[in-house]
């Protein structure tokens, strides 16, 4: 007898349909498993035929029978143990020993030896994808069910799958055949919406008032920076303090960055919500595919993780070289697409870039109280790490000094991370009605048919630009990302045009770097 039921694989961040076709017939001994399993599926034999003894029932290798598992579609990889309920419930299926409809269900979960289940990941995307294509309920385990209730957790959404959780596979089996009732899961999102907490408040740091002012304008258009100085300015710090006045995520970028954690297997299990904004800070000798994504089974990289988020490369000439020429497609593109020999994906990677650096080996070049120890070729090496194409692609660029002490030991003043919190709220209230046909949330995402809409500016901006322009001080695309800054500070400002003093300020922090 032949049967077959629904499960769900997921390859990169793409959820598709897998269908678990079960033959169990008379002959040698055998259980087969094909449509390109890897290991983890292979071996799943061994565990399934194990729990299902346990469960009570006959396992495969008990009477003289050939079992053969198709995974279809076949030409598609499978990876991962999420396949082991499925195969169990087919085989008990195909043999008769159960017996209930398997329509408009989808079953996934990973089998201990003795028949429990075990947590998978990427709950909430197997779910979305099973009630996007009107499967009436998910079976999977309970550990999942906080995270795949996120799914149904909006009221507007119409459409409720039901979310079945259990522990094992005896109960999975007593709830199909109705000798057991269990309560479709629903998650409480009250649970997770609390007031976050950061560990680094831009309140702490003293001075650097100028380096504020560009993180403020950062915070309000998701524009890329390099903050360059000696060692111990306080450069980190800064970086660190950036959440803080970032503006909250909405329920959809919230579902976003969860989906992306929640595969990569980095959902934390008591908060299977993100609720903040990402900051990831990978050390500088990651290698290009922790950074961009990929490997074997393929997974997103850092700029996918830090999706909507922070991504802050510390030490930003250290870093290898083709990791940082790698990051020269998904600054512009804001998504990354991995082409190898066995698969094409592509991840998504809207992110701002924060990157900080010293000026020299030593990091004392420039600085009038210390004496630099480089060498010219030295310098000249070091400054080489970062390649013109790609500090082209960083709109701001900023001098961050030694602090004096007077400075360190001010009183605190006024909660400025409020004040600045709200401006930048303010801003990405503007920008998101104003981008609301258009696809795209921040002035730094605009491209030259939305600058040329959004970015109007007069004469006298105009000629100072031209003047910038034309000594070759300026490039096309830092141009465009001159008038995406200014547009940001008039955000910021809450005004409707660009100014001449907003031109003004986006170019001093453009030609920073030269």
């Amino acid at each position: 007898m032949a049967s077959k039921i629904f499960s769900a694989g997921i390859t990169g961040l793409e959820t598709k349909i897998i269908e678990i076709e079960t033959d169990v017939s008379y002959g040698l001994r055998s259980f087969s498993i094909v449509g390109l399993p890897d290991k983890s599926v292979e071996e799943s034999k061994e565990r399934v035929s194990s729990a299902i003894k346990s469960s009570g029932f006959s396992p495969p290798y008990r009477h003289p029978q050939r079992v053969l598992v198709n995974l279809a579609p076949a030409d598609l990889k499978k990876e991962g143990a999420l396949y082991d309920l499925p195969i169990a419930l087919g085989y008990l299926l195909a043999s008769r020993q159960v017996n209930f409809n398997p329509e408009r269900k989808l079953f996934v979960g990973e089998l201990g030896l003795n028949g429990k289940l075990r947590p998978i990941k990427g709950a909430l995307s197997l779910t979305l994808f099973a009630q996007k294509n009107n499967y009436q309920e998910i079976i999977l385990p309970r550990e999942n069910c906080i995270e795949a209730g996120l799914a149904i957790a909006d009221n507007k959404n119409n459409s409720q799958i039901r979310i079945i959780g259990v522990d094992n596979l005896k109960e999975a089996i007593d709830y199909l055949e109705k000798r057991k009732f269990i309560s479709p899961f629903k998650t409480d999102l009250k649970t997770f919406l609390k007031k976050p907490e950061y560990q680094i408040n831009i309140n702490w740091i003293k001075g650097q008032e100028s380096a504020k002012r560009v993180l403020e304008i950062v915070a309000g258009g998701g524009h890329n920076l390099i903050m360059i100085g000696p060692p111990g300015t306080g450069k980190s710090l800064l970086a660190k303090s950036l959440p803080s006045i970032l503006p909250g995520l909405s329920f959809n970028e919230m579902m976003e960055i969860t989906q992306i954690y929640s595969i990569a297997g980095l959902l934390p299990k008591t908060k299977p919500l993100i609720t903040t904004r990402p900051f990831r800070s990978p050390h500088h000798t990651s290698s290009e595919t922790a950074i961009i994504g990929g490997g074997n089974p393929p997974r997103p990289g850092e700029i996918t993780l830090a999706h909507r988020g922070i991504l802050f490369l510390d030490e930003f000439p250290e870093f290898h070289r083709d990791v940082l020429e790698s990051l020269r497609q998904p600054l512009e593109e804001r998504k990354i697409t991995i082409l190898r020999a066995k698969y094409y994906l592509s991840f998504p990677a809207s992110f701002t870039l924060v990157a900080a650096a010293n000026p020299c080996p030593c990091g004392h070049y420039g600085d009038p109280n210390k004496v630099c120890t480089c060498t010219a070729s030295q310098i000249a090496s070091y400054r080489r790490k970062l390649s013109g194409p790609l500090i082209d692609r960083i709109d701001l660029s900023i001098k961050v000094p030694q602090v004096k002490y007077e400075k360190l030991i001010s009183p605190e003043k006024e909660d400025i991370c409020s004040k600045i919190k709200e401006r930048v709220e303010n801003a990405r209230k503007i920008q998101k009605e104003r981008f609301l046909k258009e696809g795209i949330l921040t002035n730094s995402e605009m491209q030259i048919p939305q600058i040329k809409k959004y970015c109007q500016i007069d004469l006298k901006s105009q000629t100072i630009l031209k003047k910038f322009v034309d000594k070759g001080e300026l490039s096309v695309r830092g141009y465009h990302k001159v008038l995406k800054t200014a547009r940001t500070i008039a955000d910021l400002e809450n005004s409707e045009n660009i100014k001449y003093s907003h031109i003004a300020e986006a170019l001093m922090y453009r030609i920073e770097e030269n």
